[in-house]
């Protein structure tokens, strides 16, 4: 039995007059050999009661899960964790061909807190009690000291032949996919909450609860449980594999307190270095990123492409929408030869491409951007911030489908942004200015397959700061897309001002804009360092 603080017990032992009973966990029986022998009595299980519940608890104060044996837990890191396997025929339904197969993860350094997981059946959940026994460990490894633990840190769905995992939850309220090629690479989570906001820290909501149920039209639905100090929320997440994987997800959100940055459907992903800014790193690769831009389709139509950067502090952005009509994290370079990566194949990375399922209103795609220096680290995270305020003990209904996929599911209306590279500006053959840069753009010939270099098609583009010179748009000799170009001018920045320059820029015939609207965001210092290496 889950050790329960004497408020949570009261609000548990309240909840057995309304149904709620089914939250308590079950004692494990550690001997059995499958997970449903080991199961739990059967409880009625809805959303419903998910939803009561997830209001109920956010009535009162946040009291966490502590962990049974955490000092255990602190030694299982990054590589003891790696050494764990879990048992094969231990796999929940890996009997059943109508039901997809589960496997569990164990806790370890890094995921302490317990995760209870429950298997749904005809309105009925019977827990899935946490035992060492459905996993196998080295003689000398520490999960074998365990005695005590309750909860497991997460779960992964794997395909019917059960060589590899296609969904996995794990840590907070992340999860991923393996997308359209069984590759994994950027994540979402349940909620955001006060992501990069000064002053700080962010506060990371948690998965605590799972319900598990075979789906009909969809391989699983999930149902889960969240908590946080300010919030409490019940989600149900359908997913099934398509051309990718695709998720409906639907949430019920409950806010203990004030949030500054309420972020709705967050993604989280790892941009280093690409074309635009390879200078920044020492490594043999030409590109490594999980996501090279974000996208964003607005409610009156206007489709915007962000080159993802690598800034020289964190960096917040946000783009006024009403009504969006979606917005991603997008991987558009799928050219292998612009990574040379055969070990973790970035070119094969999922696009996230978030579809709201209602009107969201009125709000703000935030964009919020990290320094890193290795591809180990995710520094960039991008959310809906709706307008409505995010106060102690508002309600927020979310509803959204989230596409993992090779390229975006909504047909293109104009030429999209393929590549963005900046080298030294000027006139080849001249000598070259100081403190210009050339800014040189590939985009698609869609709606300019008629068109040649003396038509007339315009580039338009303005900047905060700088000023733009040189502009050329023309189609690439033998090739089937366009080239836009232009010099900015930032010499007279002085060296000890580093706040960005922001540029906006779209290709337009006789007034007809002819592509998305790509909008960058540069900086001196690195404009300087990036002509200083290339000099």
């Amino acid at each position: 039995m889950t050790e329960i603080s004497p408020s949570r017990r009261a609000f548990l032992g309240a909840a057995l007059s309304t149904g709620a009973f089914y939250l308590l966990p079950e004692a494990a029986r550690a001997q059995a050999e499958t997970p449903m022998e080991m199961a739990g009595e059967a409880h009625p299980f809805s959303f419903d009661r998910v939803i009561e519940d997830a209001r109920t608890l956010s009535t009162h104060q946040f009291i966490p899960m502590k962990p049974r044996e955490p000092d255990i837990l602190e030694r299982i890191d990054y590589d003891r964790h790696n050494q764990i396997q879990y048992r094969e025929n231990a796999t929940l339904w890996s009997a059943n061909d109508t039901a997809p197969p589960v496997r569990f993860f164990f806790p370890g350094r890094y995921f302490k807190e317990p995760v209870h997981i429950y298997a749904v059946s005809d309105g009925m959940a019977r827990e899935i009690p946490f035992s060492p026994d459905l996993f196998r460990f080295p003689e000398d490894h520490p999960a074998r000291q365990l005695s005590d633990t309750r909860g497991f840190a997460g779960f992964r769905v794997m395909d019917q032949e059960m060589d590899a995992d296609w969904l996995a939850f794990l840590g907070a309220s992340y999860f991923r996919t393996a997308g359209y090629s069984g590759q994994f690479g950027l994540s979402a989570r349940g909620l955001a909450l006060d992501t990069a906001v000064p002053g700080g820290p962010e506060e990371f909501p948690r998965f605590t609860r799972f319900w598990l149920e075979p789906g009909e039209g969809s391989d699983l639905v999930s149902y889960a449980l969240l908590e946080s100090p300010r919030a409490t929320g019940a989600y149900r997440i359908a997913s099934r594999r398509e051309d990718g994987v695709i998720q409906d997800i639907e949430a019920k959100v409950f806010l203990r307190g004030d949030v500054e940055r309420l972020g709705v459907a967050p993604l989280t992903s790892m941009f280093w270095f690409g074309k635009h800014n390879d200078d920044v790193a020492p490594d043999w690769r030409p590109e490594v990123h999980d996501s090279d831009g974000l996208e964003v389709h607005t409610g009156n139509g206007e489709r915007i492409w962000r080159p993802l950067n690598n800034p020289p502090r964190i960096m917040t952005n946000a783009f006024g929408v009403s009504g969006a009509r979606g917005f991603g994290l997008m991987q558009r370079e799928r050219d292998f030869d612009q990574y040379l990566d055969d070990g973790v194949f970035y070119e094969k990375r999922a696009s996230a491409w978030v579809e709201p399922a209602e009107d969201w209103g009125d709000g703000e795609v935030m964009l919020i951007e990290l320094p890193t220096d290795d591809e180990i680290h995710d520094n960039i995270v991008a959310f809906w911030r709706p307008d409505k305020p995010a106060t102690a003990g508002s309600e927020h209904d979310i509803r959204y489908r989230l596409h993992w996929v090779r390229d975006n599911p909504v047909p293109p209306v104009a030429a999209r942004f393929l590549a963005t590279r900046i080298g030294a500006g000027g006139i080849p053959g001249q000598p070259r200015p100081e403190g210009v840069v050339k800014i040189v753009c590939d985009f698609e010939n869609r709606g300019l397959e008629d068109l040649a270099r003396d038509d007339g098609v315009k580039v338009n583009v303005e900047a905060s700061r700088g000023e733009i010179g040189n502009t050329a748009a023309y189609p690439v000799v033998d090739a089937d897309y366009w080239r836009a170009m232009f010099d900015l001018d930032f010499s007279e920045i002085p060296e000890d001002d580093d706040a960005p320059i922001d540029l906006r820029m779209f290709v337009s015939h006789e007034n007809d804009a002819k592509t998305e609207t790509w909008i960058m965001q540069l900086f001196p210092s690195q404009l300087r360092r990036l002509l200083e290496s290339r000099a």
